[in-house]
């Protein structure tokens, strides 16, 4: 990968800036739904994502241009080198389950935007969307003890795997079947 993540304080100031109303986190994963459904990372995408055409184009070099080219370089990473972009562990847990279920809640604008009606998914990546729709319901947990931590361990990796087999669904296996065509 060529490319890394910017912080995501870096992504909620550039959100915040462009009046977007949703923070790192959703517009990270409103970005990967888009991506993992056969979106591109070009100047655009912002435009798409939000459903704005009103919006500028995202400047190269930018810091929703990093964001762009360094989730698209991570969800094509053979290695699965995909990474959430959520707050730290120094965050509370009320913080960070909240940050991921507004990740799935971006993931499920961008996918649906990017995916159209009926995208071309395996059983597994059906089974996949529908938890991560129920992610996207979820309430944040206020305070917790380790058990409490380590489910959300278990709920980020989950979310990692389910947004990296929908987008092998939907453009890695696309790619494939263009090489045979």
């Amino acid at each position: 990968m060529t490319e890394t993540l910017p912080p995501l304080a870096d992504v909620d100031a550039a959100a915040r800036e462009r009046g977007l109303g949703m923070t790192g986190a959703e517009l990270h994963g409103a970005l990967c739904g888009w991506l993992a459904a056969g979106g591109e990372a070009g100047p655009g995408w912002l435009r798409q994502v939000a459903a704005d055409d009103g919006l500028p184009l995202v400047e190269s070099g930018s810091t929703l241009d990093r964001l762009a080219q360094a989730s698209a370089s991570e969800l094509d990473d053979r290695s699965f080198g995909f990474e959430l972009l959520l707050p730290g562990s120094e965050a509370t847990l009320r913080e960070r389950s909240g940050a991921v279920f507004e990740w799935c809640r971006g993931f499920l604008g961008g996918f649906g935007l990017g995916s159209g009606s009926a995208p071309p998914l395996s059983e597994e990546s059906t089974e996949a969307l529908a938890d991560l729709a129920r992610l996207a319901a979820a309430s944040p947990q206020d305070d917790g003890d380790d058990e409490d931590e380590q489910a959300l361990v278990e709920i980020e990796e989950f979310v990692r795997v389910a947004a990296l087999l929908l987008h092998g669904d939907c453009v890695l296996a696309a790619r494939h079947r263009q090489q045979f065509n």
